[in-house]
């Protein structure tokens, strides 16, 4: 209990979520025997990072800054554009489309909301959309970045739980490509009441075809990285840094915009964006050590199980305590204490660890749109200028599609694991 308290209070009085986590796990090391435990710090430390894995993080957040940097967003908007921007709300329509795109660089929600929010959400209200509904769907669209691969959270949680990250990879594909479609249809549905402007002309096929061409280069980034994991040929870690030398080369051959000024200005945001995540694996090992010690994982266990040993109250119990406590905390941090807590329940009521590996994705995505902590929100807040209250209001459409869509591929298990097993990742 004294663990617990510790932790929120260290919470609440605004300590980075990562040292918060390391301090509670030594409270409760001395709690447990005095000083004596804490030599066992510094080693759950390091075994906590020394996973090989983690290498590919750095080079796919590292991917995404060279490509962002490039202007490869603006070819990937503007190919969006000319497939979908002619129907009523084509730009929404865009948003989302253009998040697909997106996805398959950088594998990060706050920065699709990042670089949609300074470009798209302009160009949206530009054209007559209120700005609180074009931050929301530009909010509802990030989260398919880090649904379909690559996906740093899959990274985390496939090198902590000891399940296949391409196969993870592949079991993401089919809910991010879902999202995209049942967003696109909310927007449609929702057309005529938000009053969304049309188009006044769609785009010519030789139009199409030029900004296809355009676009090409960016677009064979996704398919090197999912082409060489997916076919056995690379490991994440190695097609991660692929699509560094790829993304390298695009910059400085192809487009030519890259500086060596930009190029340290981008490995600084890595640095950052990486060590934070570090800090809260690192510290996470001296709690998790703590927790198993405590014997908290089959306590939980017991306890839920002695509500309900059905399998799809279960999952559900579950979905509702990631999605309730991705409200108010950090979702790497949720992952990292929650998945050894939650993972042996989910292999209790006979679910298979990618399936139970995606659920926890999609749960935790989500909650990067929630208030009041959903990190992209706050991104996008702060880059536009609208209030969170005002984009939570408008998101609320399509944050229940979303939470239906993630219950649909819970209960669901043959349309969670048709394209890992077709691959061979799942039985």
């Amino acid at each position: 209990m004294i663990v617990a308290i510790s932790f929120v209070v260290f919470i609440l009085f605004g300590m980075p979520i990562g040292f918060a986590i390391g301090l509670a796990g030594v409270i409760g090391l001395i709690d447990m025997g005095g000083t004596s435990y804490l030599a066992i710090g510094p080693s759950k430390i390091f075994n906590g990072l020394n996973i090989f894995p983690f290498l590919a993080m750095p080079f796919f957040i590292l991917a995404g800054e060279i490509m962002n940097e490039t202007g490869i967003t603006n070819r990937l908007v503007k190919l969006a554009q000319v497939l979908v921007g002619r129907f009523r709300g084509g730009l929404a329509h865009t948003n989302m489309l253009a998040s697909v795109f997106f996805a398959g660089l950088t594998g990060s929600a706050t920065a699709d909301a990042a670089a949609f929010g300074r470009t798209l959400v302009p160009a949206m209200v530009k054209e007559g959309y209120r700005r609180d509904y074009a931050c929301a769907v530009t909010a509802a669209g990030s989260i398919i970045g880090p649904t379909i691969p690559p996906s740093g959270l899959m990274v985390v949680y496939g090198s902590l739980m000891g399940v296949s990250i391409a196969g993870l990879f592949a079991a993401g594909v089919l809910p991010g490509l879902v999202i995209c479609l049942v967003c696109m249809a909310v927007i449609v549905i929702g057309g005529n009441r938000q009053n969304l402007p049309k188009a006044t002309r769609g785009a010519t096929l030789r139009e199409v075809w030029q900004t296809f061409v355009s676009s090409l280069s960016a677009l064979a980034m996704p398919v090197i990285i999912l082409g060489g994991i997916l076919g056995g040929i690379v490991t994440p870690t190695e097609a991660a840094s692929i699509a560094v030398a790829y993304a390298l080369f695009v910059g400085v051959v192809i487009y030519r915009k890259l500086t060596l000024a930009s190029l340290y200005a981008m490995l600084v945001r890595t640095a950052r964006i990486t060590g934070v995540i570090f800090v809260i694996i690192a510290f996470a090992g001296i709690l998790g050590w703590w927790m198993s010690f405590e014997r908290i994982p089959q306590l939980l266990a017991e306890t839920v199980l002695g509500l309900s040993d059905n399998r799809y109250a279960v999952i559900a119990i579950i979905i509702c305590l990631l999605l309730v406590i991705g409200m108010v905390m950090d979702i790497t941090a949720i992952l990292i204490i929650l998945a050894p807590v939650l993972v042996p329940l989910t292999e209790q009521v006979g679910l298979e660890p990618i399936h139970a590996g995606i659920i926890f994705i999609l749960a935790l995505n989500i909650s990067l749109m929630t208030p009041p902590v959903g990190a992209c929100l706050f991104v996008l807040s702060s880059v536009t200028g609208e209030k969170i209250e005002r984009i939570a209001i408008k998101l609320m459409p399509f944050l229940i599609a979303e939470i239906g869509i993630l219950f649909i591929f819970a209960f669901w298990e043959d349309a969670a694991l048709w394209l890992p097993r077709m691959l061979g990742f799942a039985n």
